[in-house]
């Protein structure tokens, strides 16, 4: 019985989600309704919380293990109040960005808890603070504007403290990546590479003249190094990628981006022969089934458990992702591949897509410099941290050690990341009240001019104007 009710809902819930991330891509669309629009949004919470209480039954009856169904109903409460709160308190906020973000925590926690109930209590509680920390964040942003002015204190506030993780950080997998404080371990990249795309934005928003380009070349390259010093290559990676893409597009300078690649490439051989954990990532990489004992025995039980699930997965509870090392972290697209599918494993690719380009588009969308390059630079990042931890899991690329944004277990990955939907969730704010004050002048140029103001502009700039735009 228990058998069945697990094939039937692994087909449910990739229906479900099927249907969520179509609704991900339709409500881009430029001439849709807005009421069209908010029905897709309310289609696709329905979609996320069917998905989510079909994986708990399925949970439950597998393992009758009664903590579940408090667990879950403590989500289900959790997630009503974020989007509850999205709704009062920010009703200008992109509901496509909430939904996603809610929709890869739900996932998280769904296979987490499949893997480990510990860990996914512990992942949850990191949620709740983290969505509490963050949730004023947009407000600060779309508010405040000095953020532009502290170009030089993200800059030694970012070197200072991957300077004092490389000399006391504890060493993981071969590299320096954290410290423990009052018992809580803290990954300071995950926080710095924010704070370094503030630095950047903040330098190329002052100027794109050449010594300004060498300056915060020499910045950024520093944050890469001690990187590199520490180890911590993956995140050096990902530094390094963010920043070339904010030259580029500050510049419009080809030869810089160029360049920049070139000296990449140089510098990967470079630490090839220098550090021993790489060499050992590539070589599993190349033949992980001839070292399957050793370097290629993770990676050869990702291909496996993709393999293993197909298109639809062995369901819930009846794979074997333990056999995966660093399952929680590093490999939990595996884990997601084996037991719900292919296609819900793609599905849940195109949602962080849609994610990635939605940070595109408010980036394409801002007037202001500084919040363009803010959010071009973290879309870049999430877009490219999605990229190492799939294709390392599927063998696209050597393993880098990087989480999946949202659904790996790990409390900096996740609060970093909330921080950084925080922050595009500010400037979405951001521009849409300039959009509204655009409208507002218009409207009045029209009627000091005598032209005919429609009732539908009347309709659009008064009843906009008693709304929160926060």
């Amino acid at each position: 019985m228990v058998h069945l009710i697990t094939e039937l809902s692994k087909y449910l819930m990739i229906i479900l989600f099927a249907l969520y991330t179509y609704q991900c891509f339709a409500v881009l669309k430029r001439k849709i309704e807005p009421e069209k629009q908010t029905r897709k949004f309310h289609q696709q919470m329905v979609y996320m919380f069917l998905i989510h209480l079909n994986a708990y039954a399925v949970l439950y009856f597998s393992t009758k293990n009664q903590d579940l169904i408090l667990f879950y109903l403590m989500q289900v409460v959790f997630f009503i109040v974020v989007q509850i709160c999205y709704l009062t308190i920010y009703r200008r906020a992109s509901r496509l960005v909430v939904n996603n973000m809610c929709m890869l925590m739900m996932i998280g926690f769904i296979i987490l808890t499949r893997l480990s109930v510990d860990f996914a209590v512990k992942q949850f509680k990191i949620a709740i603070i983290s969505m509490a920390v963050t949730m004023l964040i947009p407000f600060l942003i779309s508010r405040l504007k000095f953020f532009r002015n502290l170009a030089w204190m993200y800059a030694i506030a970012g070197i200072t403290l991957l300077g004092v993780v490389a000399v006391l950080g504890a060493v993981s997998h071969g590299a320096k990546l954290s410290f423990t404080v009052a018992g809580i371990t803290i990954q300071p990249s995950e926080f710095i590479k924010i704070i370094f795309v503030f630095f950047v934005a903040a330098m190329y928003h002052e100027s794109t003249e050449f010594i300004q380009v060498v300056k915060t070349t020499a910045v950024a390259a520093l944050h890469v190094i001690i990187l590199v010093l520490s180890k911590d290559l993956g995140a050096a990676l990902i530094f390094f990628i963010a920043y070339m893409v904010m030259l580029y597009v500050a510049t419009r300078k080809i030869y810089y981006f160029l360049g920049g690649l070139l000296c990449g490439c140089l510098a990967s051989i470079v630490g090839y022969y220098l550090f021993s954990h790489v060499r050992v990532r590539v070589i599993a990489w190349q033949d992980p089934l001839a070292n399957f004992e050793n370097e290629g025995n993770q990676i050869s039980n990702s291909l496996f458990a993709i393999g293993t699930g197909g298109w639809f997965g062995m369901g819930l509870n009846q794979g074997m992702p333990n056999k995966i090392p660093e399952v929680k972290q590093d490999f939990i697209f595996s884990a997601v591949s084996e037991e719900l599918g292919g296609v819900f494993a793609l599905c849940l690719i195109l949602v962080c897509v849609s994610c990635f380009l939605m940070f595109l588009n408010i980036a394409m969308q801002m007037k202001d410099s500084f919040y363009k390059f803010v959010a071009l630079g973290l879309g870049t990042i999430y877009g490219f941290q999605v990229f190492l931890s799939v294709g390392g899991d599927i063998k696209f690329i050597p393993s880098t050690g990087v989480t999946l944004p949202l659904v790996s277990y790990g409390g900096s990955s996740l609060l970093s990341t909330l921080i950084i939907f925080a922050i595009i969730q500010g400037l979405y704010l951001l521009r849409e009240r300039e959009e509204h004050e655009t409208e507002i002048k218009g409207t009045k140029k029209k009627k000091k001019k005598g032209g005919r103001v429609s009732h539908e502009e009347t309709v659009k700039i008064h009843g906009t104007k008693v709304q929160n735009f926060d």
